[in-house]
C-alpha cells in the first residue's frame, strides 16, 4: 500500500499542545490515515526565523512522522496574513469588499509555495500519495510537477469556491486555477463549490468538461473534481462526552441559567461567521418578545483569531458593541440576556455546553462546511434533544436539512426561527434530531479521509 504524504499550512506535531490551526477532527483523521498508510505530515512550524534555510525539523511520535519548516517574517506577512488571509479568504467567502489585492502578497504566496515544494520534495518516495490541503497551498501541485514529481497528487479545498463573476476580480486568476489543474484529484466540501469551480474552468479557460465523469481537461491534462463533505471525528467526540470535564461543563451552564433555556453559538471570531448579524437577530427576537428575556439566555463563545488583521479587530469591536447594547437595554439586576465569552474551550467542555443548550445557533454568512453544527447535533440527549438553527449558506445545510434553515442576513428570519426552536414540542425535536444524527454519525471524518485517499489512489493519472 502507498505511503501518504500530507501537506498543509500547519501541522499537528505529536505531543505538542496548543498548535493553532491544527486541532480538532481533521488533525485526528489525518493522523489516523498516516498511521494506517505510513508517511509524513509536512508544513509550516508556526515559528519565525530570521533567514529561511529550508532546514526541516522531523519528529516522530504516536506512530506519525511530522516534518516542519520555519518561515521568515516577510513570508508570514505576505503569504499567510497577506495573500492567504487578506486576499483569498475574504474573496472565497464572497466578501469582495474586504479583499486586498496587493502585488507583494501574491509574490510572497508564490515564494512560500516554492519553498514548500523544494523542502518537501526530497521526503517523497516514488509510490507515495501526496495530499495537499487548502487555500494556502493552491499552486503547490504545479510547483512539485515542475520539479519532476510524477506521483499522484490530490488537493482538498476546505472553504467555498466563489462564483465566477466574483473570482475573476482576482488578479492573475487564470494562472492560479491553471496551477490547480496539475492535481489529479480536487476535492470540495459540496457540489455547489465544485460546480462553481467547473463553471470557471469551462467559461474562463475554455477547458473541456465531462460533467458525468466530473473531469476537466486542459492542455492535455485531465483533473477529476468531486465533492467530499467533511464530518466530525464522531467516536472521539462522543468519548469526550463521557468525561468528568464534559459533565462538569454541562452542570455549570445548567446551574447558571436559573431555569432559562440556554441557546449557544461557538465560532472563531471571524467576519464570515455572521456574528454581528446573529446578535441583530437575537436583538430582534427580544424586540418582538420582550417578556421572554426571562426564558432565554444566549451564550456566544468566540475565541479570537488572526488578530493582526484589521478586519478581525473591527469584528471584535462591533460584536462587543452590539452585545453591550442589547444587554444594556434588556438586562435586569439578576440576569443578562447575552453572555459573550472571548476565549476558547476544550472539546469536552464544548460537548457539555452543547448538551446543556436547547438551541444551537450556527449562522455563518458563508462557510465551506461548519463542523460546530455537527458537533452540536452529536452532543444532544436523545431523549430530550435541542434544536439546530443553521444558516442555509453553510455547506452543512446541504446535509443537515432537518435543522431550521435560516437566512443569516435577515434579523426577522433569525428571530422567527429562534421562536420556532424555543417553542418546538419534544416529539418534533426528537424526529428532527433522529434524522440529523444519522448523517453526523455515518458521514464522519474517518470516512471522508478514506473516501478521498482511495479515490486518489485509483484516479486516472497523467503526470
Amino acid at each position: 500500500m502507498s505511503r501518504l504524504v500530507v501537506v498543509s499550512n500547519r501541522v499537528a506535531v505529536p505531543k505538542a499542545r496548543g498548535v493553532a490551526g491544527a486541532q480538532g477532527g481533521l488533525a485526528g483523521a489525518l493522523n489516523s490515515a498516516l498511521k494506517k498508510h505510513g508517511g509524513i505530515w509536512f508544513g509550516w512550524s508556526g515559528q519565525e526565523t530570521e533567514k529561511f534555510t529550508g532546514e526541516i525539523n522531523i519528529r516522530r511520535g504516536d506512530g506519525v512522522t511530522t516534518a516542519t519548516i520555519d518561515l521568515e517574517h516577510q513570508d508570514i506577512e505576505e503569504y499567510y496574513n497577506g495573500y492567504a488571509n487578506s486576499t483569498l479568504w475574504p474573496l472565497f467567502h464572497y466578501r469582495i469588499d474586504l479583499t486586498e489585492y496587493e502585488q507583494e502578497f501574491g509574490k510572497g504566496y508564490e515564494r512560500v509555495n516554492e519553498r514548500f515544494a523544494d523542502s518537501v520534495l526530497p521526503l517523497i518516495e516514488p509510490k507515495d500519495l501526496v495530499w495537499v490541503h487548502d487555500y494556502h497551498l493552491i499552486p503547490l501541485g504545479e510547483r512539485l510537477r515542475s520539479l519532476g514529481l510524477k506521483n499522484r497528487i490530490g488537493f482538498f479545498l476546505h472553504i467555498p469556491w466563489p462564483p465566477t463573476r466574483l473570482f475573476v476580480s482576482l488578479p492573475f486568476h487564470e494562472r492560479l486555477v491553471r496551477t490547480m489543474l496539475h492535481y489529479d484529484l480536487i476535492g470540495f466540501q459540496s457540489e455547489e463549490w465544485m460546480e462553481s469551480f467547473i463553471h470557471y474552468c469551462s467559461k474562463e479557460l475554455g477547458a473541456e468538461v465531462d460533467e458525468d465523469a466530473c473531469t476537466i481537461t486542459l492542455d492535455g491534462r485531465t483533473t477529476t473534481a468531486k465533492a467530499y463533505p467533511i464530518g466530525i471525528d464522531y467516536d472521539h467526540f462522543m468519548a469526550q462526552g463521557e468525561t468528568g470535564e464534559a459533565r462538569q461543563a454541562e452542570q455549570r451552564l445548567l446551574s447558571s441559567t436559573r431555569h432559562r433555556t440556554a441557546m449557544i453559538g461557538v465560532d472563531r471570531l471571524d467576519y464570515t461567521k455572521g456574528l454581528p448579524e446573529r446578535i441583530d437577530g437575537i436583538g430582534r427576537f427580544f424586540d418582538f418578545h420582550p417578556e421572554r428575556v426571562r426564558e432565554l439566555v444566549y451564550v456566544q463563545i468566540a475565541p479570537p483569531s488572526r488578530e493582526d488583521i484589521k478586519s478581525y479587530q473591527h469584528i471584535r469591536g462591533l460584536l462587543e458593541q452590539k452585545t453591550g447594547q442589547i444587554n444594556g437595554a434588556r438586562s435586569e439586576v439578576d440576569l443578562v440576556p447575552i453572555r459573550y465569552v472571548n476565549k476558547g474551550h476544550s472539546a469536552a467542555e464544548l460537548f457539555g455546553f452543547f448538551r446543556a443548550s436547547k438551541i444551537g445557533l450556527v449562522t455563518p454568512l458563508r462557510d465551506g462546511m461548519n463542523l460546530v453544527a455537527k458537533e452540536y447535533i452529536a452532543a444532544q440527549d436523545p431523549d430530550n434533544p435541542g434544536v439546530l438553527v443553521l444558516s442555509r449558506f453553510a455547506g452543512a445545510a446541504l446535509q443537515l436539512k432537518d435543522a431550521l434553515l435560516v437566512n443569516p442576513h435577515s434579523p426577522d428570519d433569525v428571530a422567527h426561527n429562534i421562536r420556532l426552536a424555543l417553542d418546538m414540542p419534544l416529539e418534533e425535536r426528537k424526529e428532527r434530531w433522529e434524522k440529523l444524527i444519522v448523517t453526523v454519525r455515518e458521514d464522519n471524518v474517518l470516512r471522508w479521509t478514506e473516501n478521498f485517499t482511495s479515490d486518489l489512489a485509483g484516479v486516472d493519472h497523467n503526470p
